[in-house]
């Protein structure tokens, strides 16, 4: 498997492949047709570990080089996967939902910092949910002030490529004011520039896109004395759209994302919320019970089905009955409270032949 031809023809985003086949290649010296077996997918994971590489990285770094190997690196990724070496342990990522003040701490900050392009990035982040490389990207003509959306363009999904998200009123006076600043800065706005333009602490090139907001973004969270990344601002979206009741499909919609199980990874349900979840509970249950009290009820309707309860042909507990039937009829609701339930074939009467019985019939028995 020649890695050589490879290396050239990357392109620039493919930034795991490339270090993955660098770095095979000073594992193996001299050689360029690489044997990729289990003892070298096995050092490469060492390897990797030692350099402080997390789990993670490692395992997108080797699945991608498994699926270039063809044939051999599905066999390979096979015999992997049954002795249970294909993939590292990565534990459980912790993300967060940034609470109310401490959002408002950061726009704060986010507000005063030397970098002009910061407080936009954070706008967009908290209220589009777009991931770091997508804002990187995101250029002039995908921007639609006139019916308040932006376009993603490529994402980290297939989903997530290509979808529109609405702007709230929010990022849309946010835009209006950046915008502003970007024309003093740059003079006419045209299509292809980046809407965050490369340089720093100024910008200065906008055919460019921005490398990074990690200075920034560690200025603003240390100001604001608020701990978490940069993407649990993507977190708080969800989380926010997840607590307003928007649908899941509507939330996929927006993020990108292409299935529940990620959904539910990033819905942080806050505290507040599950107890008012809770709390909601014990309100219907009084409610219901409300409810029953001020329901009527037909004492000697006890055992019929309910939708015949309330029906108005029913004697009502006080009626009086004359004479016979009166009786007959006390004597009929006793018997029903206390006789077993109910025979069809105590309504039918046998007329003595051997094992058929007939229904009952009074003008035929007359005769």
């Amino acid at each position: 498997m020649f890695f050589e031809d490879y290396v050239i023809r990357l392109p620039k985003s493919a930034t795991y492949l490339r270090y993955a086949i660098a770095h095979l290649k000073r594992l193996l010296g001299s050689k360029i047709a690489v044997e990729f077996d289990e003892q070298t997918f096995a050092v490469y994971q060492t390897d990797r570990l030692k350099e402080g590489a997390a789990p993670k990285t490692i395992n997108e770094e080797t699945g991608v080089l498994l699926r270039i190997l063809g044939e051999p690196g599905d066999i390979l990724r096979v015999r992997l996967k049954k002795n249970k070496k294909l993939k590292l342990a990565t534990g459980v990522t912790i993300g967060k939902a940034y609470q109310a003040s401490e959002k408002t701490r950061m726009f704060e900050a986010a507000s005063e910092s030397r970098s002009p392009v910061i407080f936009m990035a954070l706008t967009l982040s908290q209220n589009v949910g777009m991931r770091d490389g997508e804002m990187k990207k995101i250029q002039f003509f995908r921007i639609n002030l006139q019916k308040r959306f932006i376009q993603v363009g490529e994402a980290k999904t297939k989903a997530g490529t290509g979808r529109i998200v609405p702007l709230n009123s929010d990022v849309y006076e946010a835009l209006l004011e950046y915008i502003r600043w970007y024309i003093e800065r740059f003079g006419p706005i045209q299509p292809e520039w980046y809407l965050f333009p490369f340089g720093k602490p100024t910008p200065q090139d906008p055919t460019r896109p921005v490398t990074s907001f990690k200075t920034a973004w560690r200025t603003v969270r240390a100001k604001a004395k608020v701990k978490g990344r940069w993407h649990d601002n993507r977190h708080t979206l969800i989380t926010d759209l997840a607590e307003s009741g928007a649908g899941d499909q509507t939330i996929m919609d927006i993020a990108g994302h292409v299935s529940r199980d990620m959904l539910k990874h990033y819905s942080h349900i806050r505290m507040e919320a599950k107890r008012r979840a809770m709390e909601s509970i014990v309100d219907k249950r009084k409610e219901e019970a409300s409810e029953a009290e001020q329901e009527p009820t037909t004492e000697n309707a006890f055992w019929l089905p309910e939708e015949l309860k309330a029906s108005s042909a029913l004697p009502a507990a006080d009626q009086h009955f004359e004479g016979a039937r009166a009786q007959n009829w006390a004597q009929s609701v006793k018997t029903a409270r206390t006789a077993e339930p109910f025979r069809s074939h105590e309504f039918l009467r046998s007329d003595g032949s051997a094992g058929r019985t007939r229904t009952y019939n009074p003008s035929v028995n007359n005769r």
